[in-house]
């Protein structure tokens, strides 16, 4: 069966074991996202749920929390069947479960093979950890001691969240205490940016049109952007803030795997092996600075209050520490080795409180040194820059020069646009939901393997001990700015600037 686009729907039976079922990301994105490939025939009848986690729920009342997950997230907007998500729930059983208590084990392992002979499953199981991570090792080591891993021709694949670990060490640490129980080709490690659409364009955009794939190498680009802007504060995250900052929390997961895809080598085949092989190659070829190269290449910030003292700084949010030394903001400039694009550098910046939300990556071309069409030879072309726009825009902008006016040769930049309209947005899988399939069907495209992890973590290691050598000095930007000034030279420095700059 084939949906409107032409993608082969590929009915998958599996059980799916939710640990921390009552929880937030439960709630709000995994239903939601389960809820979705049922309504499109991914799952159809013969796939079900165990929720565990302490509380003391019952299935029926399980069946109503995943219906008003459901309601919640609109999914249920416009559907004509209005029994779909009651029928859909009553796939989903409870078990009250203490990750600790190996009689626990026993029973659930009980309650899948019950649920596996009831639903035909063949074996097939997904168990997804949506719990903290220090959890982890602990129910790996009972799902393998207590046989709820089947044999045979069924497949045990693990889901994981981020953070993954808190550096390398403790990473290392986390991937040994899960690895004992699951291979590397069953774990699938989440990171939802690497389900966002806009992201998984990158190497349709790259590899997939001759202009751009001739221009991608260090003769023709500059430089590489990446900006991940948010107008918000840390708002209800704040204790999880005070443990994470803005480096663990974005820049080495999100912002590195961006990274590898944009200085990755070109693949010989599109799969998940051979992706998986040059991100890895691309994150390995990335600059390692020492302490002094990273104090000099890496900013780091914490939010103020604004301008007009409208909104509170970082130190004055609820839950926070009013001596925080937690970062906000990070910015940084990384060099790629990898042959195409041998020393070019990628800026790197993100924060919250600033001037407004935006996810974008603008690829900066080297400028042409004679502007022919100018009188004053010390004139320069306006430089060529291609933008892709992730969030809340998606779609891509080009700049270039064409000859404006009816007389002479004078040139101005102009922009040709692709914006995704709000119609074909509102058809793009949510980032969980597409995941969640890949994860059904076993295609680890986009998912982050451990050496990514791994490598990611010793490139930001560095820059965390550097900075753990000094106090900051902050607040050091203001609300509503886009960060701190340093930011801004970091860029000049090299003669250049932000491609992104709304205050501009």
């Amino acid at each position: 069966m084939k949906s409107e686009s032409g993608v082969i729907k590929m009915n998958q039976k599996a059980l799916f074991i939710i640990f921390g079922g009552t929880g937030d990301l439960a709630y709000r994105k995994l239903y939601p996202a389960l809820f979705n490939l049922y309504e499109k025939g991914y799952l159809k009848e013969d796939f079900a749920v165990i929720g565990t986690a302490r509380r003391p729920w019952s299935n029926d009342h399980y069946h109503e929390v995943v219906m008003s997950a459901i309601e919640d997230a609109g999914r249920d907007s416009g559907r004509t069947n209005d029994d779909l998500p009651r029928k859909f729930a009553s796939h989903f059983y409870y078990q009250s479960h203490n990750v600790d208590d190996v009689d626990h084990y026993v029973a659930l392992r009980k309650l899948a093979d019950e649920l596996d002979e009831k639903y035909d499953l063949q074996g097939n199981r997904i168990f997804y950890l949506a719990m903290a991570p220090r959890f982890f090792g602990t129910i790996a080591g009972h799902l393998k001691d207590q046989a709820l891993l089947t044999k045979g021709n069924g497949f045990n694949r693990l889901i994981i969240e981020k953070p993954f670990g808190r550096d390398y060490p403790s990473a290392k640490e986390l991937n040994d205490s899960i690895s004992g129980s699951f291979k590397e080709e069953q774990i699938f490690r989440i990171d939802h940016y690497l389900g966002k659409e806009p992201i998984q364009s990158i190497a349709g955009l790259r590899f997939g049109n001759a202009l751009f794939n001739s221009l991608w190498n260090k003769v023709h680009i500059d430089n590489i952007q990446i900006t991940l802007s948010e107008s918000l504060g840390v708002e209800e995250r704040a204790g999880y803030y005070e443990t994470a900052g803005a480096m663990r929390d974005m820049v080495q997961n999100h912002i590195m795997q961006i990274v590898s895809l944009l200085t990755m080598e070109r693949p010989d085949v599109f799969d998940s092996e051979h992706l998986r092989d040059k991100k890895i190659e691309a994150l390995e070829n990335i600059q390692m600075y020492t302490k002094e190269e990273a104090k000099k290449y890496f900013i780091r910030g914490q939010y103020g209050a604004d301008e007009a003292n409208t909104q509170l700084g970082y130190r004055d949010e609820e839950g926070t520490d009013n001596q925080s030394t937690v970062e906000t903001f990070v910015a940084g400039k990384l060099i790629t080795h990898n042959p195409s694009l041998d020393g070019v550098p990628v800026y790197i910046r993100t924060g919250k409180r600033l001037t407004k939300k935006s996810t974008q990556i603008n690829i900066v071309f080297k400028n042409d040194d004679q502007n022919i069409f100018a009188k004053d030879a010390s004139e320069k072309l306006k430089t060529n820059v291609l933008t892709m726009h992730i969030e809340p825009d998606q779609g891509f902008t080009l700049e270039f020069n064409t000859k404006t006016g009816n007389q002479g040769y004078n040139l101005s930049p102009v922009h040709l646009r692709y914006r995704k309209t709000a119609t074909e947005k509102a058809q793009i899988p949510d980032a969980y939901e597409g995941l969640i399939r890949d994860a059904l069907m076993g295609n680890k495209t986009n998912f982050a393997h451990w050496h990514e992890v791994s490598q990611a973590w010793k490139i930001m290691d560095v820059v965390r001990e550097a900075w753990d050598e000094e106090e900051p000095a902050f607040p050091n930007y203001a609300s509503g700015s886009m960060g701190p000034e340093a930011a801004m030279q970091l860029l000049a420095d090299d003669g250049r600037k932000w491609v992104f700059n709304p205050r501009s």
